[in-house]
């Protein structure tokens, strides 16, 4: 008996009868069922722990009963064809045990890694449709959504193999694989994926499921979608092939019935021009902080290697397997195009700008407009193959989109999982470098005593804890901010930011990630009282702006001014919680910005007036019964001119503790005078460091640059003293 050592669960859901499970000949013995004192082969669900588990084997099996310890190992034992008794002993772990691991490491995966491990899945073995588990993926966390893979064209189900790793942190993963020998109709597809989607929403009703379909496998999401609207679905597309009968590659369908067999080989170099990008591909698992010469010998390398492997692409997909599939993917589009007004599931669509083989950009247009729940997320310079491809990580994407959730209701504050140091590195160190390096952000922290310190000792380590500070000039300070308090204390801050952020109008057209999309994926909340108090209540660092928008898209001449509510917001909510309030200062939106077009200039040009009104036609204003400048929180990109760049300084004051003052702050006139001396150590702050940064030999950037240079920019310039 010979274990497959990459893929080691299946599905319950997916085997719709035992006979199936034990006469279809498979290389996978499947096992699934209710845990009790024995563990059957029934195929059915009961609501308590199950344990799912396969095992490749030689030979296939007529009958399989094991037992199951608490935890550890179960033992399986099933009489093959000629009678003989196989045994197989198999690690497995319930999937409560299962935890999100912070800072691990990810091995290196490429699509050498698809070619090879594609290899064990293609000899036909007569089996029907089926589910399986990739190793990578076994322990999810606790109570993770289940998300099921749906292939393209290949049918293999490896399409996520670059993604298994870091969806295992999120998810219960479940892959569809289509036998290369398989004739099941379209309709017969999506009657099976049917029934493995109800049998989960079953089993777990309050639960999201999510389906993510790769070209062809976008189809039978849509269609499954279709006809389950009641069900809580997230559809994950990438490149649907719901415009395949308008694919610039039709022209050449009839000449793939006319190549004599002895040619077929050539078939896949054929495909994989058009499939996707061998750059992009060949670049998914090498280092991006290796030298250059470094990094083009990898590469070359990379390239020499998976060239040879496309040769594997004539098995994967023979060639009546291919002339099968194309005619799957005529009746798919069909079929699906006609049922799109039925799909009320969210959906979150993949599309790529240089998609070869389908015209995928028209077609995302299209969608968006016939689906009534969707999304586009871009990507300029992908091809086809876009999950196989370097430089995306769908797990980001899923959590960047507000699409990752645990019920029906989305939790902002418990859905929300933590970037993981890669995510951070990939944000802060890559996209954001050029604006921390422009800035050289300094900041500082008061200690107990009162005494300022460079850096950020003076913050607590332990929640709850509310930052309450001024804005900048469009938030300009909350990148820094973030990213510093994670790389210097390991701390995640929670903002506490505007609803535009959480609209769907930040969401329209062809979306490419953006600013937005990192603010996020690092647990920004729409700012309301329940989601300030749940942060609170799970003892968060929650980042206050009591300014909000009308503090960011302040007006000339209103630099480091205070817009904050008259009355306190804060100040009460904290003391019931214990939480510690640290009030702090960011000054340097004048050494970077000039403010040329405010909000009063653009309500007098006619065109920009009613842009500023369609723009905030959605956007909740929450402070629309305030008086007062607070209440005016329109939103509107203004006029800016870049200058050369001095520096932003941060100040946070001395802690603030309320744990112990809960009776004492319930009083009105006492939550209010606390408000006051909060408001108070802001605008002090400001002045001070206003006044200090006259001292910084290295406010402005090029003696700044020149210095970190002759350390070779592994120490930050000094700043004053503080």
């Amino acid at each position: 008996m010979r274990v497959n050592k990459h893929f080691c669960s299946v599905s319950h859901a997916c085997i719709p009868s035992k006979s199936q499970a034990l006469n279809c000949g498979s290389r996978l013995l499947v096992v699934s069922g209710t845990v009790d004192h024995k563990y059957s082969l029934s195929g059915k669900c009961g609501r308590r722990r199950r344990v799912v588990a396969s095992v490749a084997t030689e030979q296939s099996v007529d009958n399989a009963e094991g037992t199951l310890s608490t935890e550890g190992e179960a033992f399986l034992a099933g009489r093959s064809e000629n009678g003989s008794v196989q045994s197989i002993t198999i690690s497995y772990r319930d999937k409560k045990v299962g935890k999100h691991v912070e800072g691990r490491k990810y091995e290196s995966v490429s699509v050498k890694d698809y070619m090879d491990r594609s290899r064990d899945f293609i000899v036909p073995d007569g089996g029907p449709p089926r589910w399986f588990c990739p190793l990578e993926c076994s322990h999810p966390p606790k109570d993770a959504p289940v998300l099921f893979f749906l292939p393209g064209m290949d049918g293999i189900g490896l399409g996520l193999i670059l993604h298994h790793q870091t969806l295992a942190d999120l998810f219960e993963v479940r892959c569809l694989h289509i036998p290369v020998m398989d004739r099941t109709s379209f309709e017969g597809l999506v009657k099976c994926v049917e029934e493995t989607i109800r049998l989960e929403h079953k089993v777990s009703p309050m639960k999201p499921i999510y389906l993510v379909g790769d070209s062809f496998g976008g189809c039978l999401a849509l269609a499954v979608a279709a006809r389950n609207p009641t069900i809580d679905l997230i559809l994950i597309l990438a490149n649907p092939a719901t415009s395949f009968n308008k694919s610039q590659l039709q022209p050449l369908f009839p000449l793939l019935e006319a190549i004599p067999p002895e040619l077929h080989g050539t078939v896949p170099y054929l495909l994989s021009s058009v499939m996707g990008d061998p750059v992009r591909m060949a670049m998914a698992d090498i280092n991006d902080e290796l030298p250059l010469l470094d990094t083009v010998q990898q590469l070359s390398e990379n390239l020499e290697a998976l060239l040879p492997r496309l040769s594997n692409l004539a098995d994967i997909v023979p060639k009546e397997t291919l002339l099968w599939k194309l005619k799957l993917l005529r009746s798919a589009a069909l079929y699906t195009n006609s049922r799109l007004h039925a799909v009320k599931a969210e959906v979150l669509l993949l599309a790529s700008g240089k998609d070869q083989m389908l015209p995928t950009r028209d077609e995302a247009i299209h969608l968006l407009n016939k689906l009534s729940n969707c999304r586009v997320r871009y990507f300029r310079d992908s091809g086809h193959t876009l999950l196989l491809e370097g430089g995306i990580n769908l797990a980001t994407v899923i959590k960047s989109s507000r699409l990752y959730r645990h019920s029906r209701n989305r939790d902002y504050v418990l859905d929300f999982v933590p970037p993981t140091p890669q995510e951070f590195k990939e944000v802060y160190d890559k996209k954001d470098w050029w604006f921390r390096v422009a800035t050289g952000p300094v900041l500082f922290s008061t200690l107990e005593d009162g005494k300022i310190v460079k850096g950020l000792t003076g913050i607590p380590q332990h929640g709850p804890v509310l930052l309450v500070g001024n804005h900048m000039l469009m938030g300009l300070e909350l990148v820094p901010l973030v990213g510093e308090f994670l790389r210097q204390r390991n701390i995640f801050v929670r903002g506490i930011a505007h609803p535009a952020l959480f609209s769907k109008r930040s969401d329209e057209g062809l979306h490419q990630e953006n600013q937005i999309d990192d603010v996020r994926l690092f647990g920004a909340v729409p700012v309301s009282a329940k989601n300030l108090f749940r942060l609170l209540s799970t003892k968060s660092f929650a980042l206050l702006y009591p300014g909000g928008a009308r503090e960011a898209l302040h007006r000339k001449g209103e630099q480091y001014q205070l817009f904050w509510p008259e009355r306190s917001e804060f100040v009460r909510m904290a003391a019931r919680f214990g939480a510690t309030i640290i009030p702090f200062a960011a000054v340097g939106e004048d050494d970077i910005a000039e403010l040329l077009l405010d909000y009063n200039d653009l309500k007098e040009i006619p065109y920009m007036s009613n842009w500023i009104k369609q723009l905030n036609q959605d956007v909740q204003n929450v402070r629309s019964d305030m008086p007062g400048e607070v209440a005016n929180q329109e939103v509107h990109i203004p006029g800016m001119a870049p200058k050369i760049p001095g520096r932003l300084y941060y100040l946070f004051g001395k802690p603030i503790a309320t744990a112990g003052r809960e009776n004492e702050l319930k009083d009105r006139e006492k939550a209010h005078s606390l408000y006051l001396h909060v408001k108070g150590e802001v605008e002090a702050g400001m002045s001070y460091l206003q006044e200090k940064r006259k001292e910084d030999p290295y406010r402005q950037i090029i003696p700044r640059l020149l210095y970190e240079a002759t350390w070779n920019f592994t120490r930050q310039a000094p700043a004053f003293e503080p």
